[in-house]
């Protein structure tokens, strides 16, 4: 068996048949990766096969292309990065007038805040988008954090338009697909999307107000990163 067939008998497809999708809750990964440990000790290697489509895997060599290492964030690492994405995720929301609370509660939902989430199903990064929806948005890089978080909001100032003043029917859609929600006329009978739009909105809702302005970064004695709109 060649390298490329091993890569194509082992390797996590980027775009794949529609199998749910992985979420990460409260610092605990429901399903797919594994334990915060052997996420430290993995490295994931990404290619694109002469197909074009990404590959990933933990194989070593690839005939075709050299690899990209994704090495995946610890718990811990993960909750680090949430830092300096907080000023991004509330710049960009304003941009696209939406509320940066909520992208802050799709992002934990989607990836628990791991810009190099893959789910099952292909969906990829920070807000988990599927290929052909960071296509449509041009995101190039769907693990580029900026990239991925610009295009998730995007999509969501889009599902606002096409569902004025229903957070719901947005939620269902940002899930399970706007034509979806339009077939069923509202949140569609699947159990996952249905704990999907809860959780968020649970998430949502117990959000504190995000300072408006310009947010300010400051390592504090202890250590600990604190974000302020007041500038000392």
């Amino acid at each position: 068996m060649s390298a490329w067939d091993t890569i194509m008998r082992y390797a996590l497809p980027a775009r794949l048949p529609a199998l749910g999708r992985l979420m990460l809750l409260g610092g605990t990964l429901w399903a797919g990766w594994g334990s915060d440990t052997a996420l430290a000790q993995t490295s994931i290697l990404r290619y694109q096969g002469p197909d074009g489509r990404l590959y990933f895997t933990n194989l070593p060599s690839s005939p075709v292309s050299r690899p990209t290492v994704v090495t995946r964030p610890t718990l811990a690492a993960r909750l680090a990065l949430q830092a300096p994405l907080v000023p991004m995720i509330h710049r960009l929301s304003h941009q696209y007038s939406v509320d940066p609370r909520l992208v802050q509660a799709i992002i934990t939902v989607e990836s628990n805040f791991d810009p190099y989430a893959v789910s099952r199903a292909g969906a990829q990064g920070l807000m988990q988008l599927m290929p052909d929806t960071a296509a449509r948005y041009r995101v190039a890089d769907p693990f580029d954090p900026q990239a991925n978080i610009e295009g998730g909001v995007r999509y969501l100032r889009d599902l606002f338009r096409m569902f004025p003043g229903d957070i719901r029917h947005v939620l269902a859609a940002y899930n399970a697909g706007e034509g979806t929600v339009q077939q069923y006329g509202g949140i569609p009978p699947y159990p996952e999307t249905q704990r999907y739009v809860e959780r968020v909105l649970t998430l949502y809702s117990a959000a504190p107000p995000m300072p408006q302005g310009k947010l300010y970064r400051y390592r504090t004695a202890s250590g600990s990163i604190l974000l302020t709109d007041v500038q000392h």
